[in-house]
This record gives structure tokens, C-alpha cells and sequence, in this order.
């Protein structure tokens, strides 16, 4: 167990310095740097995954998920430290580096080319879930299928508990510190929740979330919690992620013409009522509180 332990927070510290944003130092950060790129640029294997599988959710969500919105996220968290809105002029030069057709990946040779100045890649909302699904491996390759790991309420489960049919989750809609509303069994699946229940900002009255549309440049308005079923954590990361964009409607439409992917959407609207909309599978799922 202390080995399998070892491995798994190896592999996420591994990721951690390829995929993160938040230091300068790291492969991604030093791509965005370096941007804009005459010619394609040689990545990691586990960058360009990663890359990979988020350019195939933003051409199918339209861009409602885009990794490129680091410009916007520069801004917005100078603009939730400082409690003020970004500045026009700069929010309008920052949608400038947005948009995931700007972004080129070139499968063969698993190189990448950031095409415009000032490109800022931002991975906040799918790396998460491939550092599980890497955890997990690293935890399978040592012998130990039942396994469960957790990273901040996002999850992927291996094999259930001896006697049980999957590990007991717990989801609380709107608020995380309250008790869970909803419960369900997840085994050899994971499982996402993208939310504002601690990160946001109020802003002249206006409440403002840490989610970003990467097509307006701004923070959602609008409270709500995604919570998605899918076979892998970085598939369920960045699907939550595009839904709590997408709004219900377009976000259940979205899931359902999805393979082996479901949702529940819970939105609190601007008169304080709660409305909560689920795909058939996650209603199936979910199940009176497990013993």
C-alpha cells in the first residue's frame, strides 16, 4: 500500500510540473511563454494528451471549453484578488489569444503550435482528471485493483470494495460543506463535480464565478454545480467544465449525444430557486442513501 501510495502522488507531482499553470517553471508554462511558434514545437507525451483530448471537447462544444483561455484567466484572477473587473481594453486584447483554432496540434510527431502572441494555455479544467486517471494506473500497475482516488471531490474508482458494488459517493448540489443530496456507488468509472461554491467573486453587486466563458471573456453569473459520470477523470473534468458553460439545455443536449457520459445539473436562478436536471443515466445512478 505504501508503494502503491508512493507511485501515485510520483506520478500527479510528474504531471504537476507538466501541466500546471501556476508555475512558470513548468512545460506548459514554458510553451505559453514561447508563443507564438513558427513552427511546431516538440511536447511530452502527457502534454500533448492532455492538449489532445481538449481540442476534441472544444470543437465539439463549439468552444465552450478551450484550454487556450489563459489569457482571461490571467485576468480574472488579478480581477478576484483586486475585487474589480478587468479593464476593457485589456479583456479585449486578452480575446484576442483565445480560441481553440488557434492552438495546432500535429498528431504524427506529437508537436503543438501556439499561432498568435501572447497565448496562454490553461489546463484547470482537464488535467485534474488525467492525474487521477494516471494516479490510478500507477496504483493498478503495482497489483491493487481496488482503489479509489480522490482530488478535491473529482474522482476515479477501480474495482469496488470486497462485498459491495461500487464506493459510496456522496454529492452536495450548491453548497460542498452541506450534506450530500444525492448519493450513487462508482466502480471502474469517475466522476466530476464544476462548481463556484468556493471560488468566486462579488463585484459591484454581481456575482461572478472562477468559470470562464472562453468566447465572452467573462465570469459566469449564474450559480451552479455539474456533476458528470464518465468513464475516465479526464473525460468527466472537462465535460463538467464545458456544461457549466453550456447551461443545462444545451449542456444535457451535448451529453446525451455523448457516448457512456451523463450529467446532473443543478442551477440556482436569479429569483433563488434551485432547479436541478439530470441526463436518464445519472438519474439511474443515483440511489437512496447506500448503508
Amino acid at each position: 500500500a505504501n508503494r502503491a501510495f508512493d507511485s501515485a502522488f510520483s506520478r500527479i507531482a510528474e504531471l504537476n510540473q507538466c501541466c500546471s499553470d501556476y508555475d512558470e517553471t513548468t512545460e506548459l508554462s514554458l510553451l505559453s511563454q514561447s508563443s507564438p511558434h513558427e513552427s511546431p514545437q516538440q511536447v511530452s507525451q502527457d502534454l500533448f494528451r492532455v492538449l489532445q483530448k481538449g481540442q476534441q471537447i472544444s470543437s465539439a462544444t463549439q468552444g465552450a471549453f478551450d484550454v487556450t483561455v489563459g489569457p482571461l484567466t490571467k485576468l480574472w484572477r488579478r480581477a478576484h484578488r483586486k475585487r474589480e473587473l478587468p479593464d476593457k481594453n485589456r479583456l479585449a486584447h486578452a480575446i484576442e489569444a483565445v480560441g481553440y483554432d488557434l492552438l495546432k496540434l500535429h498528431g504524427p510527431d506529437g508537436s503543438v503550435q501556439l499561432t498568435r502572441p501572447d497565448m496562454r494555455l490553461d489546463l484547470g479544467g482537464i488535467a485534474k482528471g488525467y492525474a487521477l486517471d494516471a494516479a490510478l494506473a500507477e496504483i493498478r500497475q503495482i497489483g491493487i485493483r481496488i482503489a479509489l482516488v480522490n482530488a478535491s471531490g473529482d474522482m476515479v474508482a477501480g474495482d469496488p470494495p470486497p462485498g459491495t458494488d461500487g464506493w459510496k459517493i456522496g454529492i452536495a448540489e450548491l453548497n460542498p460543506t452541506a450534506s450530500p443530496s444525492h448519493f450513487g456507488l462508482l466502480a471502474n468509472r469517475a466522476i466530476a463535480t464544476s462548481g463556484d461554491a468556493f471560488q468566486h467573486v462579488v463585484i459591484d453587486g454581481t456575482r461572478y464565478s472562477h468559470i470562464l466563458d472562453p468566447r465572452t471573456g467573462l465570469g459566469l453569473t449564474e450559480r451552479s454545480s455539474v456533476s458528470v459520470l464518465a468513464d475516465d477523470g479526464m473525460t468527466a473534468d472537462a465535460m463538467a467544465s464545458a456544461v457549466s458553460v453550456m447551461g443545462p439545455e444545451k449542456g444535457l443536449k451535448f451529453i446525451q449525444e455523448s457516448d457512456d457520459v451523463e450529467v446532473m445539473v443543478v442551477v440556482q436562478n436569479s429569483k433563488g430557486a434551485v432547479e436541478t436536471t439530470k441526463s436518464p443515466g445519472f438519474e439511474k445512478w443515483i440511489r437512496r442513501r447506500p448503508t
